[in-house]
């Protein structure tokens, strides 16, 4: 089994960590807030004090993070993993980061002989939690071949889309779509209701028609009946940082992304008015209001 550094222990490293300390390996993290993460320890985790604790002679190192300042921090700030990392070693970069960033990152990186893993995923907290995520992966092919076992204690299903950065464009494709979804869901009940339309025919209209997706279903019950509570998932600010970082990889490839734009604007800002911690399915009540995002 392989020593594992782990950096951030939010909703999502924190199930990472236990499905690989579950799955045989020793774990060694780090996280910004450490009073947040005692409960780890009865499960075998290891705490580090510095991201440079924790890497050191580990032969895999994992980052889940918020945002590209998170993972420029855990990664290359003075006590930064790659202060100590051993040449050989897997750098796996989980968070959803921007484009631009995981070549700055890779470069890193590979220049102090690590092997990186851009390693983005789908799948809720819970589902780390199980060690069962979709791992969207950009690789060389022979670093992926090796880092296989150690990716598969967190994972059910790894999709390599190609070379470094290939996953994290996906990733951003993927997150902005949904952000789209959201909106137009939103919007679409906050017609209907307004028409008045039965909020049961409604629900099952929309779950088995040609719109429907998994996200879709997931999200339609609460918006038509006003439970939001019900429907936990990614926060107002992370929606809109993603939409962002994919309107940039676009932008910087010369594609137009018109209704991407739409939905950016409904995130930036619902985030002052709503909150950044917020569900982003929040932007609901927005339109059902009557309001416009």
């Amino acid at each position: 089994m392989a020593k594992i550094a782990f950096l951030g222990l939010g909703k999502m490293g924190t199930g990472m960590a236990q499905s690989l300390r579950r799955a045989g390996h020793e774990v060694v993290a780090w996280n910004r807030s450490p009073e947040k993460t005692q409960h780890l320890v009865a499960g075998g985790v290891v705490l580090a004090t510095t991201p440079a604790d924790a890497a050191r002679n580990a032969d895999a190192i994992f980052s889940m993070v918020a945002d590209d300042e998170a993972s420029h921090r855990v990664w290359l700030a003075t006590d930064g993993a790659l202060s100590t990392a051993t040449p050989g070693a897997f750098a796996i970069e989980c968070s959803t980061i921007s484009y631009g960033h995981v070549a700055t990152l890779a470069r890193e990186a590979i220049g102090r002989g690590l092997r990186y893993i851009d390693c983005p995923v789908n799948g809720a907290p819970s589902v780390a939690a199980q060690g069962k995520l979709t791992l969207l992966v950009g690789a060389l092919a022979n670093d992926l071949a090796v880092a296989r076992p150690i990716l598969e204690g967190v994972s059910t299903s790894i999709l390599h889309f190609g070379v470094i950065g290939t996953g994290t464009a996906f990733k951003l494709i993927n997150n902005l779509y949904g952000a789209v979804q959201i909106a137009g869901l939103a919007e679409a009940v906050a017609l209907a209701n307004r028409i008045g339309l039965d909020q049961k025919t409604l629900i099952a209209a929309i779950e088995s028609g040609p719109c429907a997706s998994p996200h879709v279903k997931r999200l339609v019950t609460g918006m038509v009946e006003g439970r939001l509570a019900d429907m936990p998932g990614l926060s107002i600010g992370l929606r809109e940082k993603d939409a962002r970082y994919s309107l940039a990889m676009a932008h910087g490839l010369d594609v137009g992304m018109s209704v991407g734009e739409v939905a950016h604007r409904w995130y930036a800002q619902a985030k002052p008015e709503l909150g950044a911690d917020d569900d982003s399915a929040l932007v609901a009540t927005v339109m059902s209001c009557g309001g416009r995002v």
